[in-house]
Parts: C-alpha cells; structure tokens; sequence
C-alpha cells in the first residue's frame, strides 16, 4: 500500500488520534480490498467480468484515424467503434464527434435538459478516502440534519420550483442509517415528483425498503474501475470494498429501484479505461434489465477543505468533450448528466450537445440552501461542503440560460397513477 496517503499522526487533534487508533482496529483497514465484510451481500452477478475483461485488454494506443473515421461513419457505434472514439486518435475529431453526438441526443431527447438539485442531509463518513472532503479524517464541521431541518430545507428548494432532488449523505451508517434515510425519502415525496439517492451502497432488502419509502433511482460513483488504485485511495470502512460498491446498482435495481446512475471520478485514474468501464457497466445491465431507466454522469476531480496533496490525473474539457460525445454515441438512449463540478460555460454548451441533465441551485454542504436561496441567516448550523462547485447559478437563472439557448427546461417527465 501508498505510504503516502496515511496521515501523519503530529498533524492530528487528540480526538482525532483517538479516532484514528479505533478506525485502524476495524476489520475493514488494509484488508484485502476485495473480499467482502461480514453483512454484506453477495450476489454473485456476471456483469463485473464482462466490464472488467474489456477494460483489461482496452488498448487505446493501437486505435487510430482510420478506426475513428469509421466509427463516424457507422450507423450503430458498435463496441469497437465506442474504444475508437475513446482513444487519442478520435481528439482531433472532436467537432464530428459532437456534430453526432448532438443528432443523437436530438432523435431521443428532443432539446430537453433536466433540471434537479441535490440535498445533503449529513456529512458524517466512516470511510478514508483520500480525495474525500467527507473522509474521517479531515477536521471539518460535521452536522446531521433532523427530519425538521430536512423538511425545512426541501420546502425551501421545492418553492423554488424544482421538482426533483437528489438526497446525498456521507457514507457512515452510523450515523445516517437507512432508516434515516428512509425518513428523509417519505418527506422527499411530499415535495417532490423525483426522488433520487446517493448514499453509500447497501443490500437489497435495504434498497427495496428505501424504493418503498419513495426512492425512484439511485446514483453509484465507482469512482475509479481500476481495482489497483482503487486500493491507495480506499484505506478502509465499508466503501474500501471495490466489488460491493461495483454491484450496488444492480442490487438496487433487484431491489425495485426504477433507474440507477452509474460514474468514475475522472482523474483518479486513466480516464479512458475508467470511461470504457463507466459506459460497459450500463451498456450490459441495461440488457440485463432493459426496464431500467439508466445514466451516467461524467465528474472531474475539485479541491476538497484541508487538502491540496491531490495529485489527479488532468482531464482537461476537450477530453470531458470527448468522453461525453462518445457516451451519446455509444448509447443514445443513456441520459447524461453534468454536474456543478463543471464551469458555467461548459455547461452551457454541452447541453446542446450531449448532456440531457443538469443541477441548478446547487450545494455540497449541510443546512445552507436557505442561506443560499433567499439570502437570509439561517437558523440551522451550517455543515462544510464535500467539494468546491464551479458552477453556482440558482435554479431560475439556470432555468433562462437553457431557454435562451433555445432548449427545453425539463423539471418532471413521469406521473404516478
């Protein structure tokens, strides 16, 4: 293991020495990244080998312009024709890949962007992840919300006009169990006609009981494919299992869960295999279950509070280009989605292109959407945000720069009967 990732123990309170002694005599710290912990569910999918094998023996440097070229040319992009488009030789076929992308995302779209907010109701983690702002470690001011403070705070978003909303906490069952969660989802349906989770992953049994309790989908960040890296940036708790968390939406789905959501962190690792896995997860569940409602997201790396060691492997916005317009035209049908990370620019134009969902009055920390939304004090203690958003606009200026653009703002497109 990366020496390099463990906090030296001179830089931390008394209170979080403590923690680190107690977090290092869990049976998750430094086990083998693989096997599972007692409790959690195995359920034995064939999808893991079908991404994984692709992944292993994706070699994008053989691919070149020829190979890009009829990749454009092919009516259906095949698999072959999507690791084309992937690769170093498909940059300089950036605008026709986009000019494609956009007659893709037209003929199942139309010139639709979704809109949705999410909403962290706590921020307490019992993971180590090193790129984390949540990890265990960093000393930052953690808050859970109660289930009058969440309420509060929907009704703030939801009188904004948004109609979807994403519900977020960091990954410490201890302190946001499913229930909680659950609690969270039932006031989430009084609001709001879409409601989303990303939480961490949980069993089956568990997901079903937050479907019932008015989840329609959730969203998985794998946040790196490559089991080998993954091991240096999960030191432990529950998220240092890599195939637990692979399988997540898939026991999600089993669990009745109407979408799932699935994304790398691009810049942990080679962004083009991470992709490659990204789009193969869901191109093969969507044919293991092609009832399910599927989409991808597309982060890059943000400073988190208290650490600027974060070495990421740069993935600058051509690439994020590329990689989104290869999605589109590997599956037209996926929807994308483009968060906050990204710059108001950016944004703006990828929607005329590929993405087909976007957040607007976004925040990454605790409590704050009132002091955000209407400018006034809030009355709830403010907990820190997991990462710094590039892209800060409110739901209503968010709203008229899509109309501007000549695209359709989108808040719901499913009724419950």
């Amino acid at each position: 293991m990366d020496n390099q990732y463990f906090v030296d123990s001179e830089y931390l309170s008394e209170a979080a020495l403590e923690k680190k002694h107690r977090l290092e005599n869990d049976p998750s710290f430094r086990k083998n990244h693989m096997e599972y912990l007692p409790g959690m569910e195995q359920i034995n999918s064939d999808i893991c080998e079908k991404v994984m094998s692709q992944v292993s023996s994706y070699d994008y440097s053989k691919y070149t312009e020829r190979d890009v070229i009829s990749a454009l040319e092919h009516e259906v992009c095949t698999l072959e024709d999507f690791k084309a488009l992937l690769s170093p030789a498909a940059e300089p076929f950036l605008e026709q890949m986009a000019q494609k992308a956009r007659e893709e995302t037209g003929k199942h779209f139309g010139n639709t962007v979704y809109l949705f907010t999410p909403l962290y109701i706590a921020n307490y983690c019992e993971n180590y992840c090193v790129y984390c702002g949540f990890n265990c470690y960093n000393h930052i001011r953690r808050m859970k919300l109660n289930m009058e403070q969440i309420e509060h705070e929907m009704k703030v978003i939801a009188d904004s006009g948004i109609e979807e909303i994403l519900i977020l906490t960091g990954e410490s069952r201890g302190k946001s169990g499913v229930e909680y969660i659950g609690e969270a989802c039932k006031l989430a349906r009084k609001y709001f006609r879409m409601v989303g989770l990303e939480i961490y992953p949980v069993n089956t049994d568990e997901y079903r009981y937050l479907h019932e309790c008015g989840a329609d989908y959730v969203t998985v960040f794998q946040e790196t494919y490559d089991t080998d890296k993954y091991e240096t940036l999960h030191l432990f708790g529950q998220k240092r299992v890599w195939p637990y968390r692979f399988d997540s939406q898939e026991r999600a789905l089993m669990g009745g869960m109407r979408g799932a959501g699935f994304s790398a962190l691009l810049g942990l690792s080679d962004f083009r295999k991470d992709a490659l896995a990204s789009a193969l997860h869901v191109y093969y569940l969507q044919r293991k279950y092609p009832h399910a409602e599927m989409s991808l997201s597309c982060p890059r790396l943000r400073p988190i509070i208290n650490n600027d060691k974060i070495n990421p492997l740069d993935v600058h916005e051509t690439q994020l280009c590329q990689v989104i317009c290869a999605y589109r035209i590997f599956m037209p049908f996926v929807g994308i989605t483009v968060s906050s990370r990204e710059s108001e620019s950016f944004r703006n134009d990828i929607v005329k292109i590929a993405a087909t969902k976007v957040s607007a009055g976004v925040s990454t920390g605790i409590g704050d959407h009132e002091s955000k939304y209407s400018g006034k004090e809030s009355d709830t203690a403010e907990g820190d945000e997991q990462f710094e958003i590039n892209d800060g606009r409110s739901f209503e200026k968010m709203y008229s720069d899509i109309a501007a653009e000549g695209l359709q703002p989108v808040l719901n497109d499913y009724l419950y009967v």
